[in-house]
């Protein structure tokens, strides 16, 4: 059994989230601007399928990227000394969540529901949410959103259209995030891919210290603007 959230901003401690399936925190509650940032505060997001109540996680290991480990393989390395591609910050967030939601092969449904859409497109018109994009001739071709908090950024999701699209979206990421001072890049949980970009586990109770020390880090809200984005791979 997980509790069920009250109408307060209060969650459970982590240390009660369920073993299996890793991270199951609590459910209920709402996707109110005020909540998701109480609980990206705390390490926890939600994750549920639409028509489900909604279903709070903080899963133990945390899959963490920390911006100077960001690994750049040969295939990315040569799509970035290429740049046949521009980079934008937060000029088409809604554009990116509708992609990301967009059905693929390796999955039947999606969990960014319209309820989803409608959450984070309004903490992105408050300043919190992101979007980094790659554009190839004029057409949205792969990025990503997350949240930011002081200096930890909560990455939610991405997609590609095209060949490395969502991965020169990253590599733009983690040069903003670094000259910003950023820590820490939250991926959620594990995926081959992620590690294959340089992304590793942790302990829940390493990422909470770590979030602790960076996210009442003072920062300007609102969007954020399309710096040049460079990077000189090796």
């Amino acid at each position: 059994m997980i509790p069920w959230l009250r109408q307060d901003l209060t969650f459970p401690p982590l240390a009660t989230a369920l073993v299996e399936p890793s991270g199951l925190l609590a459910a209920g509650g709402d996707l109110s601007p005020g909540r998701l940032l109480a609980a990206y505060r705390l390490g926890i997001f939600p994750w549920y399928s639409e028509g489900d109540p909604i279903l709070w996680w903080s899963p133990d290991p945390r899959m963490v990227l920390f911006p100077s480990e960001f690994r750049i393989n040969r295939s990315l390395a040569k799509t970035l000394r290429n740049r046949h591609y521009a980079i934008y910050f937060d000029t088409a967030f809604e554009a990116v969540m509708e992609a990301c939601a967009a059905p693929r092969s390796s999955q039947p449904g999606t969990w960014i529901s319209t309820e989803m859409k409608a959450a984070y497109c309004r903490l992105h018109e408050l300043g919190h949410a992101h979007s980094v994009e790659t554009w190839i001739d004029g057409t949205l071709a792969g990025g990503l959103y997350g949240v930011a908090l002081g200096r930890a950024f909560f990455g939610e999701s991405m997609f590609s259209r095209e060949r490395d699209a969502s991965k020169v979206a990253l590599a733009a990421l983690v040069s903003h995030l670094d000259r910003e001072g950023f820590g820490i890049i939250d991926c959620q949980m594990h995926t081959s891919h992620l590690e294959s970009l340089g992304a590793r586990p942790i302990p829940r109770t390493a990422f909470s210290r770590l979030l602790g020390e960076l996210v009442d880090y003072p920062r300007d809200l609102g969007r954020w603007t399309t710096a040049s984005f460079s990077h000189s791979p090796t």
